[in-house]
């Protein structure tokens, strides 16, 4: 379960203070996006670590132990030697106490901003990378044509899709979806490729298209994917192998982080944080 999903599991049961970063100025460990959820014995989320977040849960467990607290309580931390921090900016918090009746806001408020991201294919890799990126910025699209493929619980991130063909998924995939494609059987990953060229020449909205495999895999697939029409223009816009060049290592775990590694690449070079 992610760190939202077990706050607000206990929230139901008990009240917390839920400590928000609300404006930040210069250099700092956190975003406006970072959030702690407080209780009298446990802790949930981070806004940054160090001493800054050891005030604010002292603050949070204080008022939390006063019946006359006056909520929400506002905090600005300039992170310098009084703090023990150089990062040499400024954070302000926000710490409110919360109940089960704001379990709904909550959900819909901390919930992450991801980027769509399609993921074709329920195998090894497919489970591995999952696993990776369900915490990172992405909405992800997991599809497989394959029946019971994908896991019983699934992170509240991951929409799993049961298609066959599995091709016809691509004309539904949100705008602006990086693709992956590591289905069970080059045939598809083939349809897959060329589903996604017929978009991008449509539409031109898939940003990334990459594709499992080795360079010998992709020099056969351009020779098929030629025959089918598409241009060398247009074969350029996959990306065959996938991964951070240089990072060896044939474990599915190896190939997720370095995929990942990759993804978190191309959004930094779009300008999302």
């Amino acid at each position: 379960m992610t760190a939202l999903s077990l706050f607000l599991e206990r929230l139901a049961r008990e009240p917390a203070c839920l400590v928000r970063v609300v404006q930040t100025q210069g250099s700092v460990p956190r975003g406006v996006d970072a959030w702690m959820a407080v209780w009298p014995d446990a802790v949930l989320g981070t806004i940054g670590g160090g001493h800054l977040e050891l005030v604010a849960l002292l603050a949070a467990r204080e008022g939390l132990a006063r019946p006359d607290t006056a909520w929400p309580l506002q905090q600005r931390h300039a992170l310098g030697p009084s703090l023990g921090q150089c990062c040499g900016g400024a954070v302000h918090l926000s710490l409110q106490r919360v109940v089960a009746a704001d379990v709904p806001r909550l959900r819909t408020e901390l919930a992450p901003q991801g980027s769509p991201l399609a993921l074709f294919g329920g195998g090894h890799v497919g489970h591995a990378l999952v696993q990776v990126l369900a915490r990172l910025p992405f909405q992800i699209h997991w599809i497989d044509s394959r029946d019971g493929i994908f896991p019983a619980e699934l992170p509240e991130t991951v929409l799993a899709e049961h298609s066959d063909p599995v091709a016809q998924a691509v004309q539904d995939l949100a705008p602006g979806a990086q693709v992956l494609i590591m289905s069970f059987s080059h045939a598809e990953d083939l349809d897959i490729v060329a589903a996604c060229l017929r978009r991008q020449r449509e539409r031109a909205d898939l940003p990334f298209i990459g594709l499992i495999g080795s360079q010998t895999k992709w020099a056969t697939f351009q020779r098929r994917l030629r025959e089918r029409g598409f241009t060398d223009a247009e074969l350029a816009h996959v990306t065959c192998p996938i991964g951070l060049p240089g990072l060896q290592g044939k474990q599915p775990e190896v190939i997720a982080v370095s995929v990942a590694a990759q993804l978190l690449l191309k959004r930094s070079d779009s300008g999302k944080p």
